[in-house]
């Protein structure tokens, strides 16, 4: 299956693409206005009427033997803008109303959310106890660590928690280190989402979800030695895997195929292949066989690390009521954990995200309090929308669904909210950056990159894009458009046709044609 994509776990920096994107939002600071429901419902319903499929989008898919009716679309302009220089505007509608599963673009309800209900400047409070007296830096007892569902406690985090420990008066623990995930009340998946255990985006949420319970190896050649040398981060316990490896000079394809990795056995990692020197330095993320495992591990070696002594164990367990704040670690801001939600598709820290919503009420957080509560959201705001229907928050899920409709008013909403900017800046940039940087490779000269601000979506038959497009007329759209269908990833170009369509908005439309007219004979059904 073609599956989300896989992010680094320490991979956001985004010093290339910084400059892009401050000035691209500096350029298009869009005014938030106030607009009702009644005024989303009135204009989605006009598109409603234009139904054609640019003709060129339909020879794409009948090359793919995909049918038209296996695609959902709806592009809009965005309200309440100036006059343009051209007076026609992109309008189409396609199949809107129809309940499809976007994969990875039903993030946006979950980010947009989070905005809304908590607020960009909203912080999880990593809070650490001790549980006895502390004497010339020695705890006689135990010292806990409770997470608060922060979605990005990375290693250079959790080193600089180390330190503050230390910082606070404690270098010494003669008790255990116990760490309380409390927080959320959730379970690992017994199985994983599909059959690849030890893809980064199969990782489950937790209360203390540290570095996404995945190690990440990194293969540097050396030529001198005819060696690649290899690291691995965060430290962990007892664990060990090897530190060089024989280097070759076959090409750079199925580089990982090629290490024969071994990973069965959780704390001894073996490769019993060869390096492609070809392919220069490269990561490779891999979650932890035994997630459960993973956070002691990583605590007891990186207290070890920062130089602080342990008498006991690392295990887990909740706060006392006897237990004293030694200090709080907040997280960073909701506006910059979602870029990376939205950006790299991070399907792990969305469902923290997700299951913040119900867990800041005071109870712990779960998927059907986070469910309720995204509802009853819905319904208040977008009274009168298709309600789309939540899973974990992620798109990582067979049974979540929505329409292009109520994509569309989403982002409409959010285009017109005080916190429009901060939406606008979470998603990748056509051409540029995130999942949408790949537009680049596939059509270099596009007109699309850098004219549009996207949240991909992909799963085994699910290709999907929704975002904000602007027009050469000076226009911006709304666009989302979802292929759901077996061979939805050889068609993926009639989305970037669709976007290349709505961007060229100034140009004579190209004749469209309904898609009844089309000899679909040949092609198969969409499920």
């Amino acid at each position: 299956m073609t599956r989300p994509r896989v992010q680094r776990p320490i991979m956001f920096t985004l010093a290339c693409a910084a400059c892009s994107v401050l000035a691209l939002s500096a350029a298009l600071t869009w005014s938030a206005h106030a607009q009702t429901s009644a005024e989303l419902t009135q204009q989605t319903s006009a598109v409603r009427t234009h139904n054609a499929l640019p003709r060129h989008v339909l020879q794409t898919l009948q090359k793919a033997e995909v049918p038209p009716s296996a695609l959902s679309v709806l592009i809009a302009p965005l309200p309440h803008r100036p006059a343009t220089k051209s007076g026609k505007h992109r309008h189409l509608s396609h199949q809107a109303h129809a309940s499809v599963n976007p994969a990875s673009v039903m993030k946006l309800f979950t980010t947009y959310a989070g905005l809304s209900l908590l607020g960009p400047e909203y912080v999880w409070l990593n809070r650490v106890y001790t549980d006895g007296s502390v004497r010339d830096g020695v705890l006689q007892g135990n010292l806990v660590v409770r997470g608060s569902g922060d979605p990005k406690l990375v290693v250079e985090r959790l080193q600089a928690l180390m330190l503050q420990i230390r910082a606070a008066g404690v270098r010494e623990v003669r008790g255990d280190i116990v760490l309380d995930r409390s927080v959320f009340d959730v379970r690992e998946r017994s199985e994983p989402f599909d059959d690849e255990p030890l893809r980064p985006y199969n990782v489950g949420p937790d209360g203390l979800l540290l570095n996404f319970k995945a190690v990440v190896y990194t293969f540097t050649p050396d030529a001198a030695s005819g060696q690649v040398q290899v690291r691995f981060e965060p430290p962990l316990a007892g664990f060990s895997a090897p530190t060089q490896l024989p280097l070759t000079r076959a090409p750079c394809s199925d580089w990982r195929r090629q290490l024969q990795a071994d990973f069965s056995q959780a704390q001894q990692v073996r490769f019993a292949g060869r390096y492609p020197a070809s392919c220069g330095e490269r990561e490779w993320p891999v979650a932890y066989p035994e997630p459960e495992a993973f956070a002691p591990r990583v605590m007891q070696a990186l207290w070890q690390q920062a130089g602080g002594q342990l008498t006991g164990q690392v295990r887990y367990g909740t706060r006392p009521a006897s237990a004293k704040l030694l200090l709080e670690a907040p997280s960073l801001p909701l506006s910059e954990i979602i870029k990376d939600i939205n950006k790299f598709s991070n399907n792990v820290m969305a469902q923290q995200l997700y299951l913040t919503l119900s867990s800041e009420m005071g109870a712990p957080g779960r998927f059907e309090a986070s469910r309720m509560r995204l509802s009853q959201w819905w319904r208040q705001g977008f009274a009168g929308h298709d309600e789309p229907v939540l899973d974990n928050g992620s798109g990582l899920s067979r049974t979540e669904r929505s329409t292009a409709q109520a994509l569309t008013a989403l982002l409409q909403a959010a285009h017109a909210s005080p916190h429009a900017q901060h939406f606008l800046d979470s998603l990748a940039i056509a051409g540029v950056d995130g999942t949408a940087a790949r537009l680049k490779d596939r059509s270099p000269q596009s007109p699309v990159i850098g004219k549009a601000w996207l949240k991909t979506g992909s799963l085994r038959d699910v290709a999907s894009v929704a975002g904000y497009v602007q027009g050469q007329s000076g226009q911006r759209y709304t666009v989302v458009v979802v292929l759901h269908h077996p061979n939805a990833h050889q068609a993926r170009g009639a989305l970037d046709q669709l976007l290349e369509w709505t961007v060229r908005d100034q140009a004579s439309p190209p004749k469209a044609q309904p898609s009844d007219r089309i000899n679909h004979g040949s092609l198969r059904s969409s499920r």
